[in-house]
């Protein structure tokens, strides 16, 4: 996933914080070539996407975003950000092992 840098402001960083997850925990997850897929449920005005993986401590995250262009830039937008649930857990992991079998 090629991006040149992150499109941040005051409503995606407090969607982001009130889930628990910061801005670089975020930045790191999409940086790091995480798994991702298409969100077509909440695609409406624009493409989003959804990235899911862990944090450095090992703590599975949800990232839901889309990508802007900016100056001619094509910049990741986080729409919102959080810990991923008991069943996302699971099915993240029964994926990631079927991957790792491939």
């Amino acid at each position: 996933m090629l991006f040149a840098g992150f499109d941040w402001d005051g409503g995606n960083r407090e969607k982001c914080r009130k889930h628990g997850v910061s801005v670089l925990e975020s930045e790191v997850l999409l940086g790091s070539d995480p798994a991702f897929a298409p969100d077509l449920k909440h695609s409406g005005r624009e493409d989003r996407y959804i990235a899911v993986g862990r944090n450095s401590q090992g703590r599975p995250l949800f990232v839901a975003f889309s990508f802007r262009t900016r100056k001619g830039r094509r910049l990741i937008r986080p729409v919102t950000a959080r810990y991923m649930h008991a069943k996302e857990i699971r099915r993240y992991e029964k994926e990631s092992s079927q991957a790792e079998d491939r």
